[in-house]
Order: C-alpha cells, then structure tokens, then sequence
C-alpha cells in the first residue's frame, strides 16, 4: 500500500466513524424527541454508545483487519501492521472527534 492509498484510507475511516456517530445522535435526537423522551440527553448517550460501531464501521469490520494484522505480524512485515494501527487510530480519532462535538451541543461533560 503505497502512500496516497494509505492517507486516502485514513482520511476516509476518520471522517466515516464521524458521520456515522454525528448522523446517527442527531437521528437518534429526533427519534427521542418524537417519542416523547429528552433529545438531548439521548443524544448524549447514543455517543457513548455508537463508538465502537462507528468505528468497527469504518475499519470495514473488525475480521478482515485481524486477519491482515496477523498477515503483518506472521509474514514479517511491521509496515503493514503499524499502518493497519494508524488505520484504526484514525477511526478511532473520528469517532472521538464526533463524541466531543456532541458533548458540547448538549453541554455536557466528557
């Protein structure tokens, strides 16, 4: 994996786990709203809640990434694992990024 490969796919799982987790506290906000329940305290937990979707989601599911680490690990070759980490770490920053977003539209705290 060359290098435009490699940042075009970090740039994408950063900003997929953040509008899977933005899109679905907002949608999640509204459903709590039509329903009768506090929107913005739904929201707040529906961002705990979706991290570890949002980013299993953008990591494409979380075999084919374990299968390709163990390749790394197994065949010798780091590269591929630590880029597969920043992969994840990306994800990772994505979702935080939209968790942090949506703590501080319902003003509540981290």
């Amino acid at each position: 994996m060359d290098f435009r490969t490699f940042a075009t796919m970090a740039i994408m799982n950063f900003f997929i786990s953040f509008g899977v987790l933005i899109g679905g506290c907002f949608i999640g906000g509204i459903g709590a709203f039509l329903v009768s329940r506090p929107p913005l305290s739904e929201m707040n937990n529906l961002a705990a809640n979706m991290k570890i979707w949002a980013i299993v989601t953008a990591i494409g599911g979380t075999f084919d990434t374990i299968e390709r680490l163990e390749k790394g690990f197994l065949d010798g070759t780091p590269s591929e694992v630590v880029k597969h980490l920043l992969l994840i770490a990306s994800a990772m920053t994505g979702a935080h990024t939209a968790t942090m977003i949506v703590h501080w539209f319902t003003q509540r705290e981290l």
